[in-house]
């Protein structure tokens, strides 16, 4: 059984709302961008604003970016694989610069126990 305080047929947002309450829309102009798998996407801009939407927008279907010109569309953004710490060292240090970090640290450790 229901309880008796709650409001029936009535939720978050509900109401007369029409025009009059909300005021009158912005006019409305629809933007065709294509991404490299021919698909189309319409976003609605404001009429006013129109001139200053992105040159690219991402394809909701795919992901990929697309653009304005169905027959050039942007070229999917190519994605750098993960990269390990070593990777990152190696592009810093050549292998003699490495091997000679690596006899110095030996050396050092060397030196100690020989205390």
């Amino acid at each position: 059984m229901a309880s008796g305080s709650a409001i029936r047929g009535s939720r978050v947002g509900a109401g007369p709302m029409g025009e009059a309450e909300r005021g009158d829309a912005a006019p409305r102009v629809l933007i065709s961008y294509w991404c490299a798998n021919g698909h189309e996407t319409r976003p609605s801009f404001a009429a006013e604003a129109a001139q200053d939407a992105p040159e690219t927008w991402d394809c909701p279907r795919c992901g990929f970016p697309g653009g304005q010109d169905q027959a050039n569309p942007p070229s999917p953004v190519r994605n750098e694989p993960y990269k390990t710490h070593l990777a990152y060292v190696k592009e810093r240090r050549t292998e003699e610069d490495g091997a000679a970090l690596l006899d110095e640290a030996l050396a050092a450790l060397r030196a100690r126990r020989g205390r």
